[in-house]
């Protein structure tokens, strides 16, 4: 496979807004300054913002980031694409993902200061609306850095390096990383007050009062505070606002657009003229028979045999194997070709689709780890199997308390469900590395070229990516992750 794009490195401060900008004039030849003044000019910038992390160097970086360092996916191949390199653990300073990524997150979190600091508490329901999506926003981009280039919560988090707390709108401002424990900290200070001022219902497309109490569920999961993450958790399901998809629906959720999946809670919003094609999130899961998409990720040989313990889950339906014309498997490099379509076909269009950050199935799962870790064992089952039920499993497959289906724990049984709900979405190897255990990679592929064998225990300094290089040089105060 060859290299997506190449790499346009811009100075952290001139890497602003895009699509809504508010760096010049963007709107009826108004200043910053003006367009910040009004109701609708705050909004054209808030649009703004979300544009940004729809971008490719933020989006498409971090569900392959995220993704790519767990077990559910095998790479066929050697590629120029830094890809490689989180697939691998193999992390370097100059790794072009991760300075994409750095540098984008960075830019919205400024597009998004702006605005918060533009904003007066209290004018009016529509401003209050506004203030809260970024301060959503500010806080869902902290955490997603924090995750991939600070080392999980449950290690150290009051000295262990998290990333920079960005309030300000200065792009050079020499600050130094802030603690893990700080960088949460200051998430859940966001949140919790964009909850509070988030009272207009919106689509999936935008943040509202229930997106934040989903992130929140999330982010005290990680944070071991199990309590909390039920309690957050019980708010989005109670709400009524969202149902899960029925065994008839769960084939097709990923092909429709986000607004009408009423299991949605929060996700990138992608339209026809956001299809990045060759360079999608699904080109590399997928080869479209038209012949578009590297199809050079594949699901795994451990999450095939995990996910085919029953004909009848629904969830089957994501994995699709390339047959050749005379109906044998098709394979590249000695692996068998099977595609996963979770990126794919929405609207039929073969390389589109809008990302999922939250939805309902998640805050199941999430109420359903802590029941487990507080020893609340039927209610995490019963939640378990709420989600099995979502699959289409039905009797037998559904587990008791008394069945473990030879599982030791009931924790063993949630983590399974998790990764069998929440597949190729970014969560496995974040739910491993908190719960204190290894990656196991016994399965063929190129983690490790001689052996296709790997283990990465959670202590690993490659659990984390590298500082960017180049922000280094131009801040001295900003200290790199072990090397």
């Amino acid at each position: 496979m060859k290299t997506f794009h190449t790499l346009r490195i811009f100075p952290l401060c001139l890497v602003l807004l895009s699509s809504c900008s508010i760096d010049k004039k963007p709107y009826d030849g108004l200043s910053e300054s003006e367009l910040l003044t009004n109701t609708q000019g705050l909004r054209a910038a808030t649009d703004g913002n979300y544009s940004i992390i729809k971008q490719q160097d933020y989006t498409r970086n971090l569900y392959i980031m995220n993704e790519y360092q767990g077990d559910n996916i095998t790479l066929s191949g050697t590629t120029t694409d830094p890809l490689f390199l989180t697939y691998t653990y193999r992390h370097t300073s100059d790794q072009a993902n991760a300075l994409q990524i750095y540098r984008k997150a960075y830019a919205a979190i400024i597009g998004c200061n702006k605005v918060i600091t533009a904003v007066r508490e209290g004018q009016s329901t529509e401003t209050d609306q506004i203030l809260g999506e970024n301060l959503f926003l500010r806080a869902m981009i902290h955490f997603d850095l924090v995750r991939l280039f600070g080392r999980p919560y449950t290690q150290s988090p009051e000295s262990n390096p998290g990333v920079i707390i960005k309030t300000d709108l200065t792009p050079d401002d020499n600050a130094s990383r802030a603690t893990v424990k700080e960088v949460y900290d200051f998430i859940v200070t966001d949140l919790k007050k964009a909850a509070t001022l988030m009272t207009v219902d919106k689509t999936s497309s935008y943040a509202s009062a229930a997106v934040a109490h989903a992130l929140l569920s999330r982010v005290y999961l990680y944070q071991n505070q199990n309590d909390l993450a039920i309690q957050e958790a019980d708010l989005v399901i109670n709400s009524g606002r969202y149902t899960l998809a029925t065994p008839t629906q769960v084939p097709d959720y990923y092909t429709l657009e986000n607004q009408q999946n009423p299991e949605t809670i929060f996700a990138i919003t992608h339209t026809l003229k956001d299809d990045r094609t060759w360079s999608a999130i699904g080109s590399m899961y997928y080869t479209s028979p038209g012949g578009v998409g590297w199809g050079e990720v594949y699901a795994s040989q451990a999450y095939q045999d995990l996910i085919n313990q029953f004909s009848n889950d629904k969830r089957r339906s994501f994995l699709v194997r390339k047959l050749t014309s005379t109906g044998a498997q098709e394979k590249r490099n000695g692996i068998d070709k099977v595609y996963i379509t979770k990126f794919s076909n929405q609207g039929g269009i073969p390389t589109l689709s809008s990302p999922v950050v939250l939805r309902l199935s998640e805050m199941y799962l999430n109420r359903a780890e802590a029941y487990a870790k507080k020893g609340q064992n039927e209610q995490a089952i019963a939640d378990v199997n709420k989600i099995r039920t979502r699959a289409g499993l039905t009797g037998n497959e559904l587990f008791t308390t008394g069945n473990l289906k030879g599982l030791a724990t009931v924790l063993d049984v949630v983590l399974q469900e998790r990764r069998l709900e929440l597949a190729f979405e970014g969560h496995r190897a974040f739910d491993l590395y908190r719960n204190n255990r290894s990656l196991v990679r016994n399965y063929p592929g190129y983690h490790n070229t001689q052996t296709g064998q790997q283990t990465i225990p959670p202590t690993d300094k490659q659990v984390v990516h590298l500082i960017p290089e180049s922000e280094i040089v131009l801040n001295p105060n900003l200290k790199q992750n072990p090397l």
